[in-house]
């Protein structure tokens, strides 16, 4: 075979491509968890070293979250016009909370009592110590009076420089009630408002451009500080969790979003950055204003999305629910104590109460875990010292799960409520619509005036958004 006659070999990518894949968020924030990863492998302590990082970044986008949702909650309701309407979303919100969270909670308990990752370990109590464990896990935990009194802030800006959603959440709803009931008196600083948000939007797509950097800090911290080889002692119960969030992401959240006429793959993919940002931090909290902003993108109204987002980061944390129960009976199983079905249900009843109120913060779930472990005498607290060192591989999970749960619930509340323009969300899904990550190119998604008699509507659908004057503005991401 002559020189010319050979087989071509493999077409390398147009530089011009590969420049483009370089681009996107979520093939940065890819190849930062993945050398993160590669470094806290190789060099540990170097890798332990970058904590501040990550920490940073976190930070960053935390300082940004009480002003976005105060200013999307606030023009939302005083847009909205309707206080029944603001309590009727609440309502179906916290219900379907609390459903979710509860089947959570069940396949976890389920799957821990078939797989018994535990079961075998035969650890003697007595060897246990709270030594080394963080501060927060062996406090003593506040009581319901003490956490519902927590959500009233000791001033009205006080709310505003903490970081708890819950507080914000409570002075956005009163202030947005506040301007509707004002009239003409408040148009002024609602469109302030509005105005604002957009400034704010306009804040987090720069500091989102510092996420690769974020996800590699904290991987490479994850790693060096903990090491494979812990991961792999304590392997079934990492395995199992995991597998149990998946499943309880493809089966339970994709029947969720089936029953409202999407699917779930398709919207995977469209928040795949915000999921990548999630397992290079291990935290939800960096994603939640982008979640606002591409919820609202996807069809959903600004008022739905401001009360039903936020208000997910502390009662609709699916995988910490699922955490909850694999982890305590999981230490159950190591000590060695035989937990009764009676028991069980009474560990997952305090848990309905304890995982409310964590925030998407790191280690969050662990902390929960510890106030359940405080409030049913069955297993020590000590134990936790069995799943400290692994928390961190878990903790991921924990937060994915939860952020995808919570932009499920958002979309299937604002279904319920008809505030969920359906063939844009469909055309979003689909790709047929790109996200653009500044505020002017957003779809307007709020509540419509009824049409004039005679006059034909605006066009508020799928073409018209993307019929706009000017190409869309490539997503930071």
């Amino acid at each position: 075979m002559s020189r010319n006659d050979a087989a071509p070999g493999p077409v390398a990518a147009p530089p011009g491509r590969i420049r483009r894949a370089l681009s996107l968020l979520y093939v940065q924030c890819l190849i930062g968890v993945l050398a993160g990863a590669a470094v806290g492998w190789l060099w540990p302590s170097f890798g332990a070293d970058l904590k501040p990082l990550g920490d940073g970044f976190i930070a960053l986008v935390r300082m940004m979250i009480a002003p976005v949702i105060f200013c999307t909650v606030v023009h939302g309701i005083a847009s909205m016009g309707n206080a029944r309407a603001v309590g009727r979303v609440s309502l179906k919100a916290l219900i379907y909370f609390e459903v979710l969270t509860t089947v959570a909670m069940v396949i976890g308990l389920v799957v821990v009592n078939i797989v018994k990752p535990g079961s075998g370990l035969h650890v003697d109590p007595s060897t246990l110590s709270t030594e080394g464990l963080p501060p927060e896990a062996t406090q003593s935990h506040e009581s319901v009076s003490a956490f519902v009194l927590s959500i009233i802030p000791d001033t009205l800006p006080s709310a505003l420089t903490g970081h708890e959603i819950l507080p914000v959440l409570l002075i956005s709803v009163l202030f947005g009630f506040g301007l509707n009931a004002a009239g003409e008196a408040g148009a002024g600083i609602t469109h302030g408002v509005e105005k604002l948000s957009k400034v704010l939007f306009t804040l987090i797509r720069w500091v989102m451009r510092l996420a690769p950097i974020g996800a590699f800090g904290s991987m490479a911290f994850t790693i060096g500080s903990y090491g494979l080889d812990t991961l792999r002692h304590l392997s079934l119960l990492v395995g199992s969790f995991w597998l149990t969030a998946l499943f309880f992401v493809l089966v339970v959240l994709g029947t969720v979003m089936r029953i409202n006429g999407l699917r779930l793959l398709p919207f995977l993919r469209y928040i795949k950055e915000e999921l990548l940002i999630v397992l290079g931090t291990s935290s939800s909290e960096p994603v939640l204003p982008r979640m606002m902003a591409k919820l609202q993108h996807a069809g959903a109204s600004k008022p739905v999305v401001g009360i039903t987002l936020p208000a997910g980061y502390s009662f609709n944390l699916d995988g910490t629910a699922i955490y909850l129960t694999m982890g305590s009976v999981f230490l159950a199983q190591a000590l060695g104590i035989d937990l009764s079905l009676t028991q069980q249900l009474t560990m997952l009843a305090v848990m309905l109460l304890t995982s409310k109120g964590a925030a998407g913060v790191t280690g969050s779930g662990f902390i929960a875990l510890a106030a359940t472990l405080s409030a049913v005498p069955h297993v020590p607290v000590a134990a936790l010292a069995l799943i400290f060192g692994i928390d961190r591989f878990m903790s991921e999970a924990r937060a994915l799960t939860s952020v995808i749960g919570n932009g499920v619930a958002t979309l299937a509340v604002a279904k319920w409520e008809g505030q969920l323009d359906e063939d844009r969300a469909k055309a979003v899904l689909r790709g047929d619509v790109p996200y653009a990550s500044v505020p002017e190119a957003e779809h307007t998604t709020e509540p419509q005036a009824d049409p004039v008699p005679g006059e034909k509507p605006a066009d508020t659908g799928p073409k018209a958004a993307a019929g706009t004057d000017r190409d869309p503005v490539p997503a930071a991401g």
